[in-house]
């Protein structure tokens, strides 16, 4: 939630505050009729309010609902670090509905990542039925089950780990509630990665074994604690590094075995040389030459192959893979 207040010329003030729909609506005991008059908030408009909340989400919008209360002891209120309390009695005014489409380019994106072996998860604040909504759009959610930051928390370690085999999408999270996800992932075996744009991310992008923080909208706590920055916060863009990341790996693998074979093969055949008494068979400028000459230009013609699409449609490698 945030919070602002306004003086009153007269003394006191006036709170307004904006938050998630659902916490805000649990904190009001009025609400603001047609009329300008405040009401009671009984069970009935409660429930209205809701489903409004939850026709809204459906649809994909994120939803923000505004209240407000009169306070006397401005000072009293300026003090509080997670104003205004339960006790404050709020007065709602009403749910605000935000679309925020995703980019054309991300369920291509998303879908390429599966083709790569790459399990996507959304990890998020929204409603359930928002994230729901979006995930479903961009290609997130399929056959798995979507669970809330709550429920996910009440579960012990053995429980999380069962849930997370099938979590495809988690709402109403906490930074706390990702970091932990992170842990046990990895207490699974699984390579994670976590994108993050906030303060409250830098632990989860620190134990993540590869952090990613955007470049336009993240903090600089985030930039620091992460492996990569994003530079155009676009998610087409984990894709080209998975992309160049595959390729990298592949060239440093060809290069080893270009390098391994010429030499423990030159190896040998000197050794064999030496130990039958029969000389060996490769002089020193010969051995030279296949240093200087041979390895030097194979191994840079393999260690800069460009990347290719196909390197996104095979499985990724393993933890302790070579």
């Amino acid at each position: 939630r945030m919070s602002t207040l306004v003086r009153h010329a007269a003394g006191g003030g006036r709170l307004y505050t904006k938050g998630a729909s659902e916490l805000v609506a649990a904190l009001c005991s009025s609400y603001l009729a047609k009329d300008g008059s405040r009401q009671p908030l009984d069970a009935n408009m409660m429930e209205e309010i809701m489903q409004h909340i939850s026709g809204m989400a459906g649809h994909g919008l994120r939803t923000i609902a505004v209240a407000f209360c009169d306070v006397d002891d401005v000072e009293a209120v300026r003090g509080l670090e997670d104003a205004p309390t339960p006790e404050m009695a709020l007065t709602f005014i009403g749910v605000l509905g935000i679309r925020d489409p995703p980019r054309e380019e991300v369920p291509d994106a998303v879908r390429k990542c599966q083709q790569a072996g790459i399990t996507v998860r959304m990890i998020t604040g929204d409603n359930l039925l928002t994230a729901k909504s979006i995930s479903r759009e961009i290609g997130i959610l399929t056959d798995g089950c979507a669970i809330e930051g709550p429920d996910f928390r009440r579960l012990d370690p053995d429980g999380q780990k069962e849930v997370l085999k099938t979590m495809q999408v988690m709402a109403r999270c906490s930074p706390q509630d990702k970091l932990t996800m992170v842990r046990r992932l990895k207490e699974m075996g699984e390579v994670v990665a976590v994108t993050g744009d906030g303060t409250n991310d830098a632990p989860a992008l620190k134990e993540a074994d590869v952090g990613l923080s955007m470049g336009i909208t993240g903090t600089s706590v985030a930039q620091e604690a992460s492996d990569i920055i994003i530079m155009d916060d676009n998610f087409s863009s984990i894709v080209k590094s998975v992309l160049w990341g595959r390729s990298v790996y592949d060239n440093i693998r060809r290069f080893l075995q270009f390098q391994l074979t010429v030499n423990v093969t030159a190896l040998i055949t000197c050794l064999a040389g030496a130990v039958t008494g029969f000389g060996t068979p490769l002089k020193p400028i010969q051995l030279l030459w296949v240093n200087l000459i041979m390895d030097t230009l194979g191994a840079l013609a393999l260690a800069t192959e460009l990347p290719t699409p196909d390197m996104l449609l095979r499985k990724p490698y393993g933890r302790n893979d070579f």
